[in-house]
């Protein structure tokens, strides 16, 4: 485990990469000997990551959604106990503090979809060991997480192939 002081990311907006981003520094961290954990909110598919990841000791990656869209004006009671049971499992890891990365892929957008309360995630900012670096990733960042940050960024969608019709691609985007 890590000594040094962790720090709170956000990695946030419109643009693509903010989950390749949070899976960056997790292999950044992992190469240097620390113990990384993902949980990817309101995501079921096997995305190509996970495949890597599972051949990394002390990488792990967990999935708690479902390979569905999820409506913001009405989610299914699905989707909010599976976001409720991604929040707990993030607790309970965060409580531990074996960790030295905890990444929380697509809170963002669990929080703005009304799936986990939003005070519930600043409590867990507020609760997270010293050493422990946070990161929390998805669109529509709450001002408030925004604000319990120590590194914000904003990916901005300037030109994407999907704009001219190009599907996501094995590899790339999935």
């Amino acid at each position: 485990m890590s000594s040094q002081k962790g720090c709170v990311q956000v990695y946030t907006g419109p643009g693509k990469g903010k989950t390749t981003a949070s899976l960056g520094l997790g292999l950044r961290a992992h190469g240097n000997g620390m113990k990384v954990h993902m949980i990817q909110f309101m995501k079921g598919r096997r995305y190509s990551e996970i495949d890597s990841i599972d051949l990394l000791p002390n990488f792990t990656i967990v999935q708690h959604g479902r390979d569905e869209f999820v409506s913001k004006e009405s989610p299914e009671r699905i989707d909010i106990d599976l976001a409720r049971a991604g929040f707990e499992h993030a607790k309970e890891i965060v409580k531990r503090g074996e960790h030295d990365v905890v990444i929380l892929d697509e809170i963002n957008v669990a929080v703005d979809f009304g799936l986990i309360p939003l005070g519930e995630v600043i409590d867990l900012i507020g609760a997270r060991p010293d050493h422990m670096e946070l990161v929390l990733t998805g669109r529509s960042a709450h001002p408030e997480i925004v604000k319990a940050a120590d590194l914000v960024t904003e990916m901005l969608e300037i030109k994407h192939p999907y704009q001219v019709g190009v599907q996501a691609r094995k590899g790339i985007e999935f």
